[in-house]
């Protein structure tokens, strides 16, 4: 699998995100608009829950 974001862009984008939403990210949600940034999150992370626990704590 080739990524092209690092895992400070992958965690930066993911807060981004939550902030601007307001709420924590759906994985189907985040699959279809942003199918790209998943790719690159799950390469770093195992699950899609971890990611989202190392960019904003949940």
């Amino acid at each position: 699998m080739e990524v092209n974001m690092s895992v400070e862009e992958v965690v930066n984008q993911i807060t981004e995100l939550v902030q601007k939403e307001g709420q924590p990210l759906r994985k189907k949600q985040v699959k279809k608009s942003n199918p790209e940034l998943m790719k690159n999150a799950l390469y770093y992370f195992p699950s899609w829950e971890e990611a989202m626990e190392k960019s904003v704590g949940l």
